[in-house]
């Protein structure tokens, strides 16, 4: 998994999940990892589930039909320490503090979600990316999981 420094952004706030998803596939687009279209998909797919996924992590990704978009596998980081609402509706809060925009060839997404779903599933570790001062911060933080 390569971290970019471009690819993160810090202490951002939306007033909606669609914003932080449309944020989070920006950067996917503008680090060349794929077309503009693939934000499209992205927010498709969390009409269908939300990929809010606990731990106050959101992983927002394309549908399979999305696939076509990507050019490369890649991941985008974005803090929200306030977090934002990924709550299909009003009936449940669903914070996401840290959101994660991933694309990826063929099943190469599948280890990004499986990576990424490791280091959140203690919480101890959401608090810290969420706590990040530095981009930097960030990626040593998940470098961690490659080691």
């Amino acid at each position: 998994m390569e971290l970019k420094e471009d690819m993160i952004l810090l202490d951002q706030y939306f007033s909606s999940k669609d914003e932080a998803i449309r944020q989070a596939g920006q950067l996917l687009v503008d680090g060349g990892i794929v077309d503009e279209d693939y934000i499209d998909s992205m927010l498709e797919r969390e009409t269908i589930v939300t990929t809010h996924m606990g731990n106050f992590i959101a992983i927002p990704h394309g549908t399979d039909e999305g696939k076509e978009a990507v050019k490369k596998t890649g991941i985008s980081i974005v803090q929200v320490p306030f977090g934002v609402d990924f709550a299909p509706d009003q009936s449940e809060e669903k914070l996401a503090m840290v959101i994660f925009g991933i694309a990826g060839v063929g099943n190469e997404h599948l280890d990004l979600l499986s990576k990424i779903a490791i280091f959140a599933s203690d919480l101890k570790n959401v608090v810290r990316l969420a706590d990040a001062t530095s981009k930097q911060e960030i990626i040593d933080m998940l470098m961690e999981v490659e080691n």
